[in-house]
């Protein structure tokens, strides 16, 4: 990555990250989940971070009443984000006004840890997984969820849209499965056993529709091939704790970056014989959210 190197840092004190995600239209801001109490108690904050020149600034920031476990963009709104609480709701930010939120969605039973907007043409949906062993699909302009999705027997803690398939998303659980949905049929698609152990994140490749990643409790990261998922087409190892997050680059078809409880962010190319290509060791707590740049190719 050799970018690696150039670490620009801000504190948010009495806050711990639980996600980022850069934003789709302009490079270098970034947007970030996060709770007070690792998440057990207290308030959350959606910090909006901005770098420029003398390094990562705090742009805007919103408040919440429970902590907050994941954000997505808008791909129609270079201004509007969506956040998922402790709470089991969903809120609606923009960011060009000084209060919000703009709308709240409250159908979870339990926590919502996990929000994604789609990014195929055509489309203006949002996905939600939750610990009440359920996703949700939503229509951001309509009121209430259009369809809850039930197979999971376990925590959702990751739901992801495909970047190729419109209408179709994957999501990740405690159950140990990963598992394919399409907003046009009911039921689950394709349920596939991915690993023996919680499965906390998952993420679509942005070059072959049939081809993810799943990161799991048992440290290891694993690609699966949805025409063929009787065994991984990879599986990496290295981390020492239970990987949290993981995010294929945008820039290239077989590199991926992970994040863990084991405070380092690991980069891997999976089509060489030695795919972990760098460690980078610089937060000194659980590392629970990343992302990389869709405009700089070595930006995390």
């Amino acid at each position: 990555m050799g970018a690696a190197s150039r670490v620009g840092t801000l504190r948010l004190p009495g806050l711990h990250g639980y996600a980022v995600e850069f934003s789709p239209y302009w490079p270098g801001r970034v947007a970030c989940a996060a709770a007070q109490y690792y998440g057990l108690a207290g308030c959350g904050t959606l910090a909006v971070l901005e770098q420029n020149e003398s390094g990562i600034v705090l742009l805007r920031s919103f408040d919440w009443n429970d902590g907050l476990f994941d954000v997505t963009w808008s791909e129609n709104n270079e201004h509007v984000l969506i956040t998922s609480s402790g709470d089991g709701s969903l809120q609606i930010w923009d960011i060009a006004k000084t209060k919000g939120p703009l709308q709240v969605y409250k159908e979870h039973a339990q926590e919502a840890y996990s929000v994604d907007w789609s990014q195929t043409r055509g489309e203006q949906l949002v996905v939600s997984g939750s610990w009440d062993q359920t996703a949700k699909l939503w229509d951001p302009a309509v009121g209430k969820s259009l369809c809850t999705f039930k197979g999971h027997e376990g925590v959702v803690y990751s739901t992801i849209w495909s970047p190729h398939i419109p209408g179709c998303f994957a999501s990740a659980s405690g159950d140990q499965t990963l598992r394919i949905w399409d907003v046009k049929a009911p039921g689950v698609k394709l349920v596939i056993p991915a690993h023996q152990a919680e499965i906390l994140s998952c993420d679509w490749c942005k070059y072959d529709e049939n081809l993810l990643v799943t990161g799991a409790v048992d440290c290891s990261l694993k690609g699966w091939d949805l025409r063929n998922i009787r065994q991984p087409v990879f599986s990496l190892i290295g981390h020492t704790y239970a990987i949290r997050r993981v995010k294929f680059s945008p820039f290239h078809a077989t590199l991926l970056a992970s994040c863990s409880y084991d405070f380092t962010v690991r980069f891997w190319d999976f089509s060489k014989p030695n795919p972990l290509l760098e460690t980078v060791e610089h937060h000194t707590e659980f590392t629970c959210g990343l992302d990389l740049s869709l405009h700089s190719c070595g930006q995390v």
